[in-house]
């Protein structure tokens, strides 16, 4: 049984830049680098599709979810940090006890 060969990110736009210069047909370089032509105009089409992607500030579209999920985890933490503090301060408030002073 044979694999499916596996090409690299770097093979795939080295095929796709010549393919692209449209100096030589698809299939000449196609059947350069052993590759089916369908292969190449699938290629071709996700390149171009996520090319813009390459010039997107990364810092904001990548630390909006990371800082909204800090942000939530941080609410959370104090939510929980409250009720803690609510519950000792009425149990010293039972005992009689001054918040921070021991016995």
């Amino acid at each position: 049984m044979k694999k499916r060969k596996q090409y690299s990110a770097a093979f795939k736009v080295k095929v796709v830049l010549e393919l692209l210069k449209e100096e030589r047909t698809p299939a000449e370089i196609a059947s350069t680098y052993e590759v089916h032509p369908s292969m190449l105009h699938a290629w071709r089409r996700e390149f171009l599709e996520k090319a813009s992607e390459v010039f997107e500030d990364k810092r904001k579209k990548g630390a909006e979810p990371e800082q909204e999920q800090l942000v939530a985890n941080l609410y959370q933490q104090i939510g929980q940090l409250k009720v803690e503090n609510d519950f000792l301060l009425r149990a010293c408030d039972k005992l009689n006890l001054k918040p921070g002073k021991g016995r």
